[in-house]
């Protein structure tokens, strides 16, 4: 049984398939809001910064002017893996734009997530190929370790200014480009033949996947284009219902995981939003950007909506009466959370949406008119999706369990370089090519008889936190080349802030942990991980010791009975679940 959108959603336009990201956000003949009618598209939310829709047209193009000149970059020659480009940066104004300049270019940004200890911007920098990084001041030094570990030349690094924060003088800034940009002469049209932007890579973004360091996943212009115009369709009918032609919107997700990068940002430049742009979440900052800039649509992850919940004096003080859509991803939100959310705040409509990098990110998303909770919403326009059980066959009912695939524009080119996991997660049926998504969901009928997607497990295993994904085989691996671990597993364990946590079970080894107490092993772990890996995967959920991890006979690691035996535990100890 194939599902699809609701009916009362207008078919998909054919996406373009030969324009960059870039040209499809300039040219109105796209569809774009005329220029002139957009509201500026970047907001500064702590200083007011900002630029007009028809000034950024322009500074990505004095972007791209200078970029090339300075990179001895040509879009007329070689491929576009000679001009791929990390962005390693918090938030800023200019971060979009910046990654429209490249595409400009015909070339490939790479984003790499600002929470990156040194060794894993350095893999990234090494895998994709980098030729240059843009990064900000508080970055600068691990950018700069990462660079020289893989080569790249300190004349070929960047700063993105971000608010509060000098700029050191001895790097160029964005600023500094675009004033150079200036005094070069205008670009050549790209001469892009039919059908390219559907096989050339605009993005490559890194998923943690379920194993194994992330993997770089090759994101094209017609995968974006298609996923934006997607959302755009979709959302179109119960925003013309309510009223609403522009809005301001909150963008202080990371604009390097897709779901910023793609559906906040991308999508709210194209229909002539404005984004109030935060360099990193601070609830103060949220409450008074929202205030202050009268922000109708927040675009958040759980914990920011727990924050709220948990704070009910600070959150007084503020006006937060603009709010009419708040759009909850990256991690389940729970019902408890909605209902006390609602009690507060009668007005808002509160809606989930559910993705993945493979998707460009967008599967299915919330009509803020039709809410079912505990769903993810609808199919999108020109999506397509099966269900298959645990014993391979189709599911053909309501209510029933299966894993999700997807048949979409946007389901992206494939893995760099890894065509194992291309060959998991891309499958070729006679019907077509689907992405196997690794989640297990079921579809169920709203009160207006529309389907709703339910994710209801993971079939991948990977631990949800903060808005991150952390895949357990990284830490895994990470951990077994302590001297103090023998064998090892990570699981994870619910944290009333950041949704999930990993958590280590750790085998010690006899030879080495002769004579140390359970405090100090425990002790070296942590601090293991702590110097080499970002926040988001260190071991707040602790490290328990166990004598043998369990494995079936084929040596996968059973985490169903770690699951279990955790569970039982904290049943125990009276602890929430």
């Amino acid at each position: 049984m194939v599902f699809t959108p609701p009916a009362y959603i207008p078919q998909l336009p054919e996406c373009p398939d030969s324009i960059t990201i870039e040209e499809f956000l300039r040219d109105e003949k796209y569809g774009r809001l005329p220029l002139a009618k957009s509201r500026n598209p970047y907001t500064c939310g702590l200083t007011g910064r900002t630029f007009t829709a028809a000034e950024v047209a322009e500074r990505t193009d004095l972007l791209a002017r200078a970029i090339g000149k300075r990179l001895g970059f040509n879009p007329h020659e070689d491929t576009e893996w000679e001009r791929v480009v990390a962005v390693y940066s918090g938030n800023a104004i200019d971060y979009l734009p910046l990654t429209h300049a490249i595409h400009r270019l015909s070339g490939i940004v790479t984003p790499a997530s600002a929470a990156y200890s040194t060794q894993e911007l350095e893999h990234q920098l090494r895998t994709s190929g980098s030729k240059a990084v843009f990064t900000c001041a508080p970055l600068l030094d691990s950018a700069l370790k990462a660079a020289d570990a893989v080569g790249i030349p300190r004349d070929r690094i960047f700063i993105v200014p971000i608010s509060g924060v000098d700029n050191p003088a001895s790097y160029v800034t964005i600023d500094d480009l675009v004033a150079e940009g200036k005094k070069l002469p205008p670009l050549k049209p790209l001469q892009w033949i039919k059908g390219q932007g559907a096989r050339q890579t605009a993005y490559l973004c890194y998923s943690s996947g379920t194993s194994g360091m992330p993997k770089a996943v090759m994101v094209s212009h017609a995968n974006v284009i298609a996923n934006v115009l997607q959302v755009v369709v979709f959302e179109n009918i119960p925003r013309k219902k309510i009223c609403v032609d522009t809005q301001n919107y909150l963008a202080v997700l990371p604009f390097s995981h897709i779901y910023a990068l793609v559906l906040v940002c991308t999508v709210g430049q194209y229909r002539g939003d404005q984004g109030i742009v935060l360099p990193k979440y601070n609830f103060d900052d949220l409450l008074g950007a929202t205030q202050r800039f009268g922000i109708q649509q927040l675009f958040v992850v759980p914990p920011m909506l727990i924050h709220v919940i948990g704070n009910p004096d600070k959150v007084a003080k503020y006006d937060l009466s603009s709010v009419r859509f708040v759009y909850c991803g990256a991690a389940p939100l729970g019902p408890e959370v909605v209902d006390s959310l609602l009690k507060t705040f009668p007005k808002w409509r509160i809606g989930q949406g559910y993705g993945m990098t493979e998707c460009s990110p967008t599967v299915c998303t919330t009509n803020e008119l039709d809410v079912l909770s505990g769903s993810s919403g609808s199919l999108l326009p020109g999506k397509r999706a099966k269900l298959i059980d645990l014993e391979g066959k189709e599911v053909t009912k309501y209510d029933t369990p299966g894993e999700l695939l997807i048949q979409s524009p946007a389901v992206v080119l494939g893995y760099l370089n890894n065509e194992k996991a291309n060959a998991e997660t891309f499958l070729h049926h006679e019907d077509g090519r689907w992405l196997r998504t690794g989640d297990e969901v079921i579809v169920r009928k709203s009160a207006q008889g529309h389907e709703h997607i339910i994710v209801v497990d993971r079939i991948k295993e990977l631990i949800k936190t903060k808005g991150h994904q952390v895949a357990p085989a990284e830490l895994e691996a990470h951990l077994l080349a302590h001297p103090y671990v023998s064998d090892c597993a990570i699981i994870p364990v619910p944290d009333s802030y950041a949704g999930e946590v990993p958590k280590a079970y750790v085998v010690k080894s006899d030879t080495e942990c002769t004579g140390k107490s359970d405090k100090d092993v425990d002790a070296a772990i942590q601090q293991h991980v702590q110097e080499h890996k970002a926040k988001h995967k260190w071991l707040v959920g602790g490290v328990e010791f166990i004598d043998a991890i369990p494995k079936s006979p084929s040596g996968k690691i059973l985490r169903r009975l770690l699951r279990d035996k955790e569970k039982k535990a904290r049943q125990a100890n009276g602890a929430k679940l």
